[in-house]
């Protein structure tokens, strides 16, 4: 089991997968509702242009995820970033590391569900919580695409990592094997997932 992210899905699945589309096509309509309730002017693009594959498609573990949210929360107290160990003493404080992050409702990468939901592009400052009500996946916890990105490209020194221009740049890089490979492997990952939905002005989603 793992995450699956998709950027642009619905032109694929409008070609080979009518049911799929019937059902994203309607949370797209939901969370465009929500959003605008508060405040956020952003839908899903229209099926008017050429069909094409989608922007982006990939993914990775669901332990991947948490891998780097724990760079990000130990860079962002200015602590040494060493390699995960989930067996070695420091992990269960390290996890609790991640829940503090979390409840200071601030980081777009650690304030949104491991299996579901969405992040959109437009650059709103704090990770918004909707109503249940609304019916959005991943428990109404939306990110933005512009404030992901950021905090990838802050943390990416921590792995390693030298992004060129982050708003342009192609992240289709090898990874190489060593301590920190799930954590790169999902950076870039995001990272190239980030660049699609700028590009066409898609949601990101992870189902």
């Amino acid at each position: 089991m793992g995450l699956s992210i998709s950027v642009g899905m619905l032109h694929d699945q409008a070609r080979n997968d009518p049911e799929g589309f019937d059902h994203h096509r309607r949370a797209f309509d939901r969370l465009g509702a929500a959003l605008g309730a508060e405040g956020v002017d952003w839908h899903e693009p229209p099926l008017d242009g050429p069909a094409q594959d989608p922007a982006f498609s990939g993914g990775f573990p669901y332990g991947y995820l948490t891998r780097l949210r724990r760079v990000l929360a130990l860079a962002g107290r200015g602590e040494p970033v060493t390699p995960a160990e989930e067996d070695g003493p420091g992990w269960d404080r390290d996890r609790e590391l991640i829940q503090e992050e979390a409840l200071m409702f601030a980081s777009h990468l650690i304030c949104h569900a491991d299996n579901a939901g969405y992040y959109v592009p437009v650059d709103f400052a704090d990770p918004l919580f909707l109503p249940a009500e609304a019916g959005v996946a991943g428990g109404g916890m939306v990110g933005s695409t512009q404030r992901l990105l950021r905090e990838l490209v802050t943390l990416a020194p921590a792995l390693g990592i030298a992004p060129a221009d982050p708003g342009t740049a192609s992240a289709e890089h090898p990874v190489p094997d060593g301590p920190f490979e799930p954590e790169r492997y999902a950076w870039h990952q995001l990272h190239r997932a980030c660049l699609a939905s700028l590009a066409g002005g898609h949601a990101i989603v992870f189902h």
